[in-house]
């Protein structure tokens, strides 16, 4: 009984890691960021930014290092890995980031965005803007 419900675990595990819980490594893909294909889900709401020195130079959810210097971001569900374009509703600027944190936990906001990408969206100084994310994935992908 004990190895039967091993083996289901492990079959369980086996299609898991095999679907749709397969992490996204920008850096080690086949395809080029261009090459991303909207999935046709996207959400609205706020966004906020938050950096190493707030966080205590913590690591990430994921168990990456929180870095202020990457694209990344913080989503309260999507996998680890997913590319999710941030658009700043206020000024239409753009920018594609990979989830790796979990957060954030203030209502009404969906996203939490490295220092960097808040750069990039010219969000630093006001902080909190309401963004739309789109979520993105390679073409070859289902």
């Amino acid at each position: 009984m004990i190895a039967r419900s091993l083996i289901l675990a492990g079959l369980v595990c086996l299609v898991l890691t095999t679907t749709q819980c397969q992490v996204l490594n920008l850096a080690e893909s086949d395809f080029s960021m261009s090459d991303l294909v909207h999935t046709g889900k996207s959400d609205h709401g706020l966004a906020s930014w938050y950096s190493v020195r707030t966080n205590g130079g913590r690591t990430t959810a994921s168990g990456k290092p929180l870095s202020d210097h990457e694209y990344t971001a913080a989503h309260r569900s999507l996998p680890f890995g997913t590319v999710v374009k941030v658009t700043n509703k206020r000024n239409g600027r753009s920018q594609l980031v990979t989830i790796t944190d979990r957060g954030p936990f203030i209502r009404g906001r969906i996203i939490d965005v490295s220092k960097r990408t808040a750069d990039e969206l010219d969000m630093m100084r006001a902080g909190v803007v309401p963004v739309e994310i789109e979520i993105l994935r390679p073409p070859n992908q289902a």
